[in-house]
């Protein structure tokens, strides 16, 4: 990564490594509160971005996690909690400034939490489009804040390395800045805008292509939070931009021969005269109960045109569970 735009992103993050700028990103989830989860207050510092990528249901059965652009370190740190064996976690960076930090963090963790081991983490020196990590394997891999930056084919190019490195059904986890408004040429192509995260979002149903695109065959959207405001008195800009942060699960699973399952908080209720309606296709919508349904499933139910069924709207919260 030698072009102008890289090198304008290496030096942002060089110099929120070697002095940690809290205003860079707002994490817009709580910060985890463990039992002897002690993290360093240079730590919380550098807590570089927009929503949290560590879930618990993810970091079953011993998994092996990948997580590119490591920061202060904190969800490296949260990720070792839950695996907490020899090189579990993998922390990968293209700034040597940024690993340094990280791995001094991380010192200061392993003194102030007495489960915690250095050794757990495995941080190298890498970046996104070429991941030093072989073929399938690992179980998690994760990314915060940091893919929004990439213009299209980097970003494409990106995905398709996690994809490469994921085991089957393993799990990418993601949280990025996603825009509906149309953002000005003129930010879009502002090297510094973008390697901040503000003006390189696009909006979430192409992000959600791009993952489905991919290869990935089961999309999780967890999260959809308030994040940023461009306004015409700071930006150049005509009009208001809100940005918003998500939180995405992206598996790797085979891709249907109807599409890909796209999850985004819809439920269906079927309130007929049974006790219970089969679409024969595998859901089973039981009286008056809802039933968490993919966005495809949920287009299905509707095509029936049933008096006895109701989907509800996207919340754009969904915790597992439902149809597929």
């Amino acid at each position: 990564m030698k072009d102008p735009y890289f090198s304008t992103v290496n030096n942002v993050y060089k110099k929120a490594a070697e002095n940690p700028d809290v205003g860079l990103c707002c994490t817009t989830t709580p910060i985890w509160q463990l039992p002897d989860l002690n993290i360093p207050p240079k730590m919380l510092e550098m807590n570089y971005g927009c929503g949290s990528t560590v879930h618990p249901r993810d970091l079953v059965n011993n998994p092996t996690v990948l997580y590119v652009g490591v920061g202060g370190g904190m969800e490296l740190l949260q990720f070792a909690y839950f695996t907490r064996k020899s090189g579990s976690v993998i922390g990968i960076d293209s700034v040597v400034e940024m690993l340094y930090a990280c791995k001094s963090n991380l010192l200061k963790a392993e003194k102030q939490n007495d489960w915690f081991h250095l050794n757990f983490v495995n941080l190298k020196s890498g970046n996104a489009l070429d991941l030093p990590v072989e073929d399938q394997s690992v179980d998690v891999a994760a990314q915060n804040c940091l893919f929004n930056i990439f213009k299209h084919e980097d970003l494409t190019k990106a995905l398709s390395e996690m994809y490469r490195v994921l085991k089957p059904h393993g799990r990418l986890i993601l949280s990025d800045p996603v825009c509906e408004n149309e953002i000005p040429q003129t930010l879009r192509e502002d090297d510094r805008l973008r390697a901040l995260c503000l003006s390189g979002a696009i909006p979430l149903s192409d992000y959600l292509k791009v993952l489905t695109d991919t290869g990935f065959g089961t999309i999780e959207v967890r999260a959809k939070r308030p994040y940023r405001v461009l306004s015409p008195n700071h930006y150049e800009t005509d009009k208001l931009i809100y940005i918003e942060s998500v939180e995405i699960c992206a598996i790797k699973d085979p891709i249907p021969e109807d599409g890909p399952c796209v999850f985004t908080g819809k439920a269906a209720l079927y309130f007929g005269n049974g006790e219970y309606f089969d679409d024969g296709k595998g859901h089973i919508l039981k009286q008056n109960q809802p039933l968490s349904v993919c966005d495809k499933t949920a287009k299905a139910l509707t095509n029936l045109k049933r008096d006895d069924i109701f989907i509800t709207n996207s919340t754009w919260f969904y915790d597992g569970g439902g149809c597929c």
